[in-house]
Order: C-alpha cells, then structure tokens, then sequence
C-alpha cells in the first residue's frame, strides 16, 4: 500500500509496528536513531514516516521541521508526551497526526491509512466484507444486513477488522490482545473477553442481529458469517 518508516528507538515497539504494519500489505522499515533516519531517507524516501519525539541522538519536534522542509512526506509523531502544550509543538513542528505511545498498532495503522487518504495515496475506502456485514474503516463503522450502522470504539474496529479479514478462520487470543492493546501487560483474556461481551449486546441492541463471532476454544475468536 505505502512505503512507512517507524523511527522508533524502543526495539520491542519499533519490530512490533514495522511486523503489523507489513502484515497488513505496507511497505515497512524501522530506523532507530536520527542518524539512521537520515541515512534512509536519502536512500529512499518513505511516503509516511512515524516519528518519535525522543530519540537518543535528536529532538522529534527539530527532526519533523528538517524533514518538512526538504521532503513531501506525511508525518505521525508517536511519543509518550500528550500533553495539549506537546501536541501544540508537534503541530507547528509539521506533524499531520500527533499519537501517544497508548495508542494500539490497529490504531496506528488505521491513522496511517486515514493519513494516506488526504495525501493522495489510497483510491478508495478500505473495506472488509463478510457475508452481509461490512466493516467501514474510514468511519469506524460496522454495516449489518439491512445496513443498520454501528460505530464503532478504536477497540471494536481493532477486533472486528481482524476477525472479518478471513471469515471462518480462527484468530488466536495472543494476536487480538497484541494488535489491541498497548501496553500488552495491562491486558489479559478477560479484558478481551469483557470487549466482545460488551460489542455482541451493542450490536444486537442497535441492529437485531446477533453479531456472528463464535469463541474458538483453545484458540480465539472466529467471524462464522459466509464470506
């Protein structure tokens, strides 16, 4: 889909988003240090670039002002500072989408994706489709039969975009958990499990349809609707 450099000096957190974001069809490097961004970017321009702001040998906010000023490029600034004063900065400094470290891959990716749309980059809304349900990723919508409209949380899309991706096919716990929280530590099974409790009565409330996900025991979570 695009070409995205994570710049990222946390390894755990750099190989995680550069594995989802190849993982969902992107071209995805890491780099992490400034020097190791500046030798990417003159080998090969990305098309995004998801910025951290501390970085061991450079400023985030001075190294988003270099780059806008010498690359057409979008900018994601991800950091653990979300103060309205940091997200101010990060602005000015020429960041399109400002992120705290919270934010969940899926969320990251879904911002990536809204960022490529506004730089021309993606011809139409990505959409999943299952049977008749379909799952809107640029609102964060969830259609039923009869095109009932659910919107959807930031951990709702996550779930839902994962296991309608491949209907019928079992997505394991540890890759949900992974893709929808961030810290994973503060997460567990029964987080999840309170997620998709809380997702299959809102559905049925605002559609009347019961919302075809089936627990796959010994291993996740399946969408059973006929692709």
């Amino acid at each position: 889909m695009a070409e995205i450099l994570v710049v990222e000096d946390e390894p755990s957190l750099r190989l995680d988003l550069v594995e989802f974001l190849s993982m969902r069809g992107h071209d995805a490097r890491g780099a992490a240090t400034a020097q190791e961004l500046r030798a990417q970017l003159s080998a090969k321009p990305p098309r995004i670039i998801i910025l951290d702001v501390g970085l061991p040998d450079g400023d985030g906010f001075e190294l988003a002002r270099e780059i806008r000023a010498t690359l057409d490029c979008g900018i994601i600034m991800l950091t653990a500072l979300g103060e309205a004063d940091d997200r101010i900065k990060g602005f000015e400094a020429g960041a399109d989408i400002y992120l705290v470290k919270r934010a969940s891959l899926r969320e990251i990716e879904a911002a990536a994706q809204s960022l490529l749309r506004r730089l021309g980059g993606v011809s139409r809304i990505e959409t999943h489709t299952a049977d008749l349900w379909r799952i809107d990723a640029e609102q964060w919508r969830l259609l039923s039969p009869g095109d009932q409209s659910v919107k959807l949380t930031a951990t709702e899309y996550t779930f839902l975009s994962l296991v309608m991706e491949q209907p019928g096919q079992p997505r394991s716990r540890e890759e949900l958990i992974r893709s929808i929280a961030r810290p994973v530590p503060h997460w567990d099974n029964r987080h999840l499990d309170a997620v998709v409790s809380r997702l299959r009565r809102k559905v049925l409330k605002e559609t009347g349809h019961e919302l075809p996900v089936k627990v796959i025991y010994g291993n996740g979570y399946a969408f059973t609707a006929k692709a």
